[in-house]
């Protein structure tokens, strides 16, 4: 049996084949009630199949999202990938994603990709690298704005896209003082390189916070802005650690995943935590439910922010340009005194 045809349900319903698809492919230009329950109901008894790329045209939408994370098997990314999974899903979008393992090239490419795809929206998440590495980002999201695209950044503000911005300084500065208030004195930073933005906001925030509030950073160290990273420096934390005398030091790694890193390390080493050496990280990824010790951290919404970055990429009535979320500084077993 032949498959039906538009044409099929607009003779069956008694219409102009332009009335059969403004109805059928999701128009905003839409007949009468009566009009639209006949084309249904006529394109029901015949089986009709929709077009998915004329419905694309007619509603000069695709119903595609593309979503570039800098890397996915971090529970960071995955955990704002499913945020905008969900936020996706309901508003009858499908999502496409690209991890880029923290190249800026790659996220350039991506961008591209979904443009030419035509996708509806392009939200990137991940920390911003320096203005050059990022210029050709820039260059194409604004290509993809000036076409009737919208773009928004999950991190720190780029180009004229829209902005879901996670309180790294906010949430550094309210972790000092925490720690601080807890009976830490000295401490050491443990950051990623010079050219990670969100790194550089934690480190800077937390040791301006610690010295305001009577405290000393007694050493900075520089590694990968990953778990991989946070293991790796693990070595020189632990001759950091021996060689200092008196009570303990405190560590704040500017994630979660290079806290972790470290910890497991220095539990190689034979340096304990919290015996030895006190650590927080910043984020509270849901890995953490699951790790002992329980780490000291700033909580931000990550699933939330995945989500508002879809609203303001798909939603007409999402007016702002910047959004900042909420943190909350959790205490946890990792720096008790």
């Amino acid at each position: 049996m032949a498959r039906a045809r538009l044409q099929d349900v607009a003779q069956r319903a008694g219409v102009s084949l332009a009335t059969a698809s403004r109805v059928l492919n999701g128009s905003d230009r839409q007949p009468g009630p009566q009009l639209v329950e006949r084309v249904r109901a006529a394109a029901a008894e015949l089986g009709y199949v929709v077009n998915a790329q004329a419905q694309a045209l007619a509603r000069a939408r695709t119903g595609l999202l593309g979503l570039v994370v800098q890397d996915i098997s971090d529970p960071y990314f995955s955990t704002i990938a499913a945020g905008a999974q969900a936020a996706a899903r309901e508003r009858g979008r499908l999502v496409l994603l690209a991890s880029t393992e923290r190249d800026p090239a790659a996220e350039r490419d991506a961008v591209a990709a979904f443009a030419a795809h035509r996708v509806d929206g392009i939200v990137v998440a991940g920390t911003r690298w320096s203005s050059d590495e990022d210029a050709a980002l820039v260059a194409e999201l604004g290509a993809y704005e000036a076409a009737g695209g919208r773009a928004v950044i999950v991190g720190q503000p780029l180009g004229d896209a829209r902005v879901v911005r996670p309180p790294n300084a906010e949430g550094a500065r309210d972790l000092a003082t925490a720690l601080l208030g807890q009976g830490h004195r000295r401490f050491v930073v443990l950051s990623g390189p010079a050219r990670v933005a969100t790194s550089q906001e934690r480190a800077g925030a937390f040791a301006e916070a610690v010295r305001a509030g009577g405290g000393d950073v007694v050493a900075t160290l520089e590694t990968e802005f990953s778990r991989d990273g946070g293991h790796e420096i693990g070595d020189e934390l632990a001759r950091l650690v021996r060689a200092e005398a008196g009570e303990p030091p405190c560590v704040f790694a500017v994630t979660d995943v290079m806290a972790i890193g470290v910890i497991a390390r220095l539990r190689e080493l034979g340096v304990e935590v919290p015996r030895d050496v006190r650590v927080a990280g910043f984020d509270d990824v849901p890995t953490l439910r699951d790790h002992a010790p329980a780490l000291t951290t700033v909580h931000i919404p990550l699933e939330e922010m995945g989500r508002r970055a879809v609203v303001a990429a798909v939603d007409d009535g999402a007016a702002a340009t910047e959004t900042v979320v909420d943190h909350e500084v959790v205490l946890r077993e990792s720096t008790r005194p």
